[in-house]
C-alpha cells in the first residue's frame, strides 16, 4: 500500500499529536520530519517554517470549536455557551491550547471565536474597551482552569501527591485547612468550572447595570 502523500494537513496533524504527547517545545521541523519518515527539506514545500507551523496548529485547533449560538437567547446564555465550547476544545487539546493563546492569529479560523464573543458582548450593551477586557478575563479563566485540571498549576488544586496529607496538618495552626481537608483533596472539575463561570457572568451582568 503506497504511503500517504505529504501535505500541509498531514504535517499539522503530526505537529498536534507531537505537542499533545511532549509539549510545544518538542516541535521542530526536524522532529516533524522524523515523525513522518521524510526528509526535512520536503516539509518546506508545505510549511515555510516552525512559526508558520505553530500558527497552523493554533488555527486548526480553533477551527474545531463547535459553536451552537442562539441569537435570540440572553447574552449571558450566549457567553456561557461560547465559554463551554472553547473549554471543550481546550480540554481535548490542552497543550495545543497553550499554543493557541500564545499566538497572534489573523486567519478566519483564529478570528472567528473572537468576533463571536465580542459581537455578543457589544450586543449586550458593553462598550468596546469593556468587551475586550471581558473577553480577556474569560480566556484567562478558561485557560487557568484547564491548567489546574491537567495538573500544571498545583496552587489550591486538589491534592493528589502521596507525600502531602492535608488531614495531618496541625489543627491549631491551620483550623480551616484541617476542617476543609476533604474538600481540598477532591475536585469535581465540571462543577468547579461551572461555579467560576457563573461568578464571571454575574459579575459582568452587574457591571453592565452600572
Amino acid at each position: 500500500m503506497p504511503a500517504e502523500p505529504l501535505s500541509r494537513a498531514r504535517i499539522v496533524t503530526t505537529a498536534i499529536d507531537l505537542i499533545e504527547r511532549e509539549g510545544a517545545d518538542a516541535v521542530s521541523m526536524r522532529a516533524i520530519a522524523a515523525e513522518l519518515g521524510v526528509g526535512v527539506m520536503s516539509l518546506y514545500n508545505h510549511v515555510p517554517n516552525k512559526e508558520a507551523l505553530l500558527d497552523a496548529v493554533a488555527e486548526t485547533v480553533l477551527s474545531q470549536i463547535e459553536f451552537t449560538d442562539d441569537p435570540d437567547a440572553e447574552w449571558t446564555d450566549r457567553v456561557r455557551m461560547q465559554a463551554l465550547a472553547f473549554r471543550q476544545i481546550a480540554h481535548h487539546y490542552p497543550r495545543c491550547t497553550m499554543v493557541v493563546v500564545s499566538r497572534q492569529l489573523r486567519s478566519t479560523a483564529g478570528l472567528l471565536p473572537v468576533e463571536r464573543a465580542l459581537a455578543t458582548l457589544r450586543g449586550a450593551g458593553f462598550g468596546g474597551d469593556e468587551a475586550v477586557r471581558a473577553l480577556r478575563v474569560f480566556i484567562a479563566y478558561i485557560v487557568g482552569s484547564l491548567l489546574r485540571e491537567v495538573g500544571v498549576t498545583p496552587t489550591f488544586a486538589p491534592v493528589h501527591r502521596s507525600d502531602i496529607r492535608v488531614g495531618e496538618v496541625d489543627p491549631l495552626l491551620f483550623p480551616q485547612v484541617g476542617e476543609l481537608a476533604p474538600a481540598l483533596h477532591e475536585c469535581d472539575h465540571e462543577a468547579e468550572f461551572a461555579f467560576g463561570l457563573e461568578l464571571l457572568i454575574q459579575a459582568m451582568a452587574l457591571q453592565l447595570k452600572r
